[in-house]
């Protein structure tokens, strides 16, 4: 923080008869201080580059945990630029730093303006560049000549006589003082345009004029005045977000403990929300057409905000940020889960509201609808997780089950991406308050050469959605595999099926055909009864644990058995329950049996979807929203003005280089001259060792002799 003249770090030594004032502004302006300052800022800045800032508090515990969640929140490391302490740091900064200037400006200017001309000629002598020649004509023509070869070089000159002889003396790259000044002056520059764009001013307004955080719910217009900020606010940064068709003049700004209302003097309406897509299902272009109306003089005008092309008005620039569903309008089907019905009941739902969802059953719930998106592009390489919570197939079960269960990874640098269509995004809500989130597409996917429709699930957002595959029927529906799946739920269903089932694995023309039979129908109904299991366990995974009973020498026998057993009851089950509604038997092909192992894996997984319902989305009516940036930023030109000066500063300093020239003439007694010349510069380069030895022979060639 101090000229190149300088080599103490210390600060200004104020005369003062106050000691701890001329000690507290040493520190303040002494160069140890601002670079501890400049290091803390630079150390905070890296966390808050690595830590997300401004994310929702429930982020930040499922990514660190209850107790590192305290500890980082002790620092506000959450919203670290305008926590107290990194607002202090750069207001102390600004202080040391006008400090430093205050003392070495003048210092600088005066050394700019100086010719350095109090030198003698033994001091010269003692410089490391310097040669020394005579001439055999006089001191005024040797001056003469000199100062024009030096003049010629791009020095400035002065001449000066003094003890009997002629003194010129020259500087070149003066201006790399401006570079020092300039520098410096941009920290100051950029950190108070900082201070004037934090939430400083905010800051202020809380203590001053009692504005607190909003955390409650309800109207906007309604909420008290103690939480809105008045058009007066010199600066602020928040948020708005528009459904097309809708209209407004507030911006919310988050804080940790709510929101503050910040009035706008302006109306923004969303006429239209133009969105396109990449082939990766990247946004392309989003856009808002939005019409503008004055509350002062009631103009209106139209206006169409782009991605960095925002709109500025009456000093408020409104950046388009990103987008959100609208409170798009869905019709869904609601199908049980449980029990033995399989009959779909109508849903409506809107998103950003929730909707009750009773079971008949004590167990009441909730739906809120999170989102709704129209496009999904899909990597059909990478299906994601299955739903399955755990691997049911451990030790001998591994290579007997693993058939059966099928797994959703793939090859990680696999690519086939695709639209797969609508999509519904929803929280489950029990009674208790405990939530499940769910995210279910509304078309069926091709997946491993079978079309599957996909319902997700995860406990926490911190999560990955784990999936349900429900395999689709001939229609395309999911009501061949709700059948089943009530079917395999009921007894008498599956008493029928047991006794289908052994009737045709064993033909009538054995003479102990009877016996075989009843022992065949009650190992079927076991079978389907275990697969259907109960609260605690279903599907594979009480298939496992029953086949663990079995002695271990004849588990792999056993298992390879039960499941042929059980696969063919679950056949005769699937058409005992279509004759129950009504409908005709399917075609024993391949096509069918394929469904049905599917129909059985998704049984098996559906024990882990841990909803009493599945949604599956029928009709939507799509609602856009733009969600908008609103700022008023006063200290962004004061910024860009002290970047200027940095960059200004920056290159005066490394590529302007000063350097001071004297040469010494003085007169021989013969009537010749005599000449003494030094260079000097602050950086010794070898472009600054080339320049003085081409100086040295110009100003060398008016003369033949040479000491």
């Amino acid at each position: 923080m101090t000229s190149e003249t300088e080599t103490s770090t210390g600060g200004w030594e104020l005369k003062t008869s106050r000691r701890w004032l001329a000690d507290t502004v040493e520190l303040l302006s002494s160069m140890r201080f601002a670079i501890s300052l400049l290091t803390l800022i630079s150390i905070a800045s890296i966390i808050g580059t690595v830590l997300k800032q401004n994310e929702p508090m429930t982020n930040y515990v499922n990514q660190f945990g209850p107790f590192w969640f305290e500890v980082f929140a002790k620092f506000n490391l959450y919203a670290l630029y305008s926590t107290w302490w990194f607002l202090l740091i750069m207001a102390f900064l600004v202080v040391s730093t006008s400090l430093c200037l205050i003392r070495n400006t003048p210092k600088m200017l005066k050394d700019m303006r100086s010719w350095r001309e109090n030198v003698r000629e033994q001091s010269l002598r003692n410089f490391h560049h310097k040669v020394e020649w005579r001439v055999p004509f006089s001191r005024a023509a040797l001056t003469a000549q000199s100062l024009a070869r030096v003049a010629a070089n791009g020095y400035k000159t002065k001449v000066v006589e003094k003890e009997g002889a002629t003194l010129i003396a020259g500087r070149q790259g003066a201006a790399n003082k401006w570079g020092y000044i300039f520098a410096h002056s941009s920290i100051v520059i950029i950190c108070i345009g900082g201070l004037l764009d934090s939430e400083l001013p905010i800051r202020i307004q809380k203590v001053i004029f009692d504005k607190t955080p909003f955390s409650g719910s309800g109207v906007i217009a309604q909420i008290p005045e103690q939480h809105r900020l008045g058009l007066g606010n010199p600066t602020f940064r928040g948020n708005m977000l528009i459904p097309e068709g809708s209209s407004s003049s507030t911006a919310i700004i988050p804080q940790q403990d709510g929101v503050l209302i910040q009035d706008l003097p302006f109306t923004v309406k969303l006429t239209k929300f133009i969105i396109d897509y990449y082939s990766t299902g990247m946004p392309k272009l989003f856009a808002s057409e939005v019409v503008v109306t004055d509350h002062e003089n009631g103009k209106v005008f139209p206006a169409t905000i782009k991605v960095n092309e925002p709109l500025i008005y009456r000093g408020v620039a409104v950046y388009q940020s990103s987008f959100e569903d609208g409170g798009s309008r869905l019709t869904l089907a609601a199908y049980p889960m449980r029990g033995t019905e399989h009959v779909a009941l109508p849903m409506q739902g809107e998103v950003g509201n929730t909707s009750a969802l009773g079971t008949g059953k004590g167990g009441d719930y909730t739906v809120e609808w999170s989102g709704f998106r129209a496009f999904n592009v899909e990597n059909m390489a990478q299906n994601g997780q299955d739903l399955r919570a755990v691997n049911p197939a451990k030790g001998f079960m591994s290579s007997s089950l693993d058939k059966h269960l099928g797994s959703a990874a793939k090859n990680a640098n696999s690519k086939d991406l695709k639209n797969v269509g609508p999509s519904v995004q929803y929280k489950l809500r029990d009674k208790n308050g405990q939530a499940r989130e769910y995210n279910n597409y509304m078309q069926p996917m091709l997946i491993d050469g079978a079309y599957v429709f996909l319902a997700g699930m995860r406990e926490s957002p911190a999560e990955p959605f784990r999936f349900l595959r429900i395999p689709a029927d001939d229609n395309d529906t999911v009501d061949e595999w709700m059948r089943l799946r009530a079917a395999i739920l009921n007894p008498e269903l599956r008493l029928l099926a047991a006794q289908r089932y052994a009737k045709r694995a064993l033909p009538a023309t054995r003479t102990d055909a009877a016996v075989l039979r009843a022992q065949l129908q009650a190992s079927s109904l076991k079978g389907l009864t275990i697969f259907g299991g109960d609260e605690d366990e279903a599907g594979y995974v009480a298939v496992s644990r029953f086949l663990e009973k079995v002695a271990p020498q004849d588990q792999e026998q056993a298992a390879e058995i039960f499941m042929k057993i059980l696969n063919g009851s679950l056949w005769d089950l699937w058409q005992v329950a279509r004759e129950k509604d009504g409908l005709k038997a399917v075609e024993p092909d391949e096509k069918h049996g394929r469904f049905l192992q599917l129909a059985a894996n998704a049984f098996s997984d559906a024990f882990f979807y841990g909803s009493p319902v599945y949604l599956q989305l029928q009709g939507f009516d799509e609602v856009k929203a733009s969600v908008l940036q609103i700022t008023r930023s006063p200290g962004k030109n004061i910024v860009y003005f002290g970047c200027l000066l940095l960059v200004i500063g920056v290159f005066s300093m490394f590529y302007i280089r000063e350097r001071r020239l004297w040469i010494w003439i003085k007169s021989e007694d013969d009537g010749s001259a005599r000449a003494l010349m030094a260079v000097s510069s602050q950086r010794k380069t070898l472009d600054f060792e080339k320049e003085v030895e081409k100086l040295k022979q110009q100003l060398q060639q008016a003369g033949p002799e040479q000491r």
